[in-house]
């Protein structure tokens, strides 16, 4: 569905379901549960949307524009790459500190048309993203000139999955998002000249002090 086709009804049920997806998994709520949330008949609910199906994919897009209109606003108004970078660290900071860790799992065994969506977001916009800030950083002598761009680029791609396996960081030992932010600094440092590496320092004791 084209978000800016939504009406107010939609928009107020994607909200409160996305919500509820981050809070307990997309498995864990039912449509009764996004009803009654929103003290609403299921009647009402389905008069907008014929199954939970449509209302994870509808919920999903709306949230992969919102984050690829934020990635945008990064590469268009940080001060460098390794500043968008940054941005990005905060990000995925806050994205993971309020979706609960089972949602992608959940759209991939459950939900295969949304998991889709997802995979082309993935391997469309992210990389694409990806690219231009390496090759961004490559020009401001930020980042080493002989990087092979593609193959960083997806390299960046599987690090984002790695936090997620359970057999390589035991979700009890450690937080996805402690493991998503270690990955990150490791891939940049790994990139950086010594023009790089001193501001990533300087970047990251001004995080640190925050």
């Amino acid at each position: 569905m084209d978000t800016a086709a939504q009406t107010q009804p939609q928009q107020r049920i994607l909200q409160a379901a996305f919500n509820m997806f981050c809070q307990r998994g997309i498995r864990g709520v039912s449509m009764d549960d996004i009803a009654q949330y929103l003290a609403m008949s299921k009647k009402t609910l389905y008069k907008w949307f014929k199954n939970k199906d449509q209302v994870v994919f509808d919920s999903t897009e709306t949230y992969i524009t919102t984050i690829q209109t934020e990635c945008e606003a990064f590469a268009n108004q940080t001060t460098n790459a390794i500043d968008e970078l940054f941005h990005l660290m905060a990000l995925t900071k806050q994205v993971l500190s309020v979706i609960h860790p089972s949602v992608f799992n959940d759209l991939q065994k459950y939900h295969p048309e949304s998991w889709e969506l997802w995979m082309r977001h993935k391997n469309s916009f992210m990389l694409e993203t990806v690219k231009r800030n390496i090759e961004r950083g490559m020009q401001e002598g930020l980042f080493r000139n002989d990087l092979d761009v593609d193959v960083m680029a997806r390299m960046r791609l599987a690090m984002i999955d790695l936090p997620f396996n359970a057999d390589i960081f035991p979700p009890n030992h450690y937080s996805i998002s402690q493991v998503q932010l270690a990955v990150l600094e490791h891939y940049m440092l790994g990139m950086a000249t010594l023009k790089g590496h001193k501001l990533i320092n300087m970047y990251k004791e001004v995080t640190e002090e925050e």
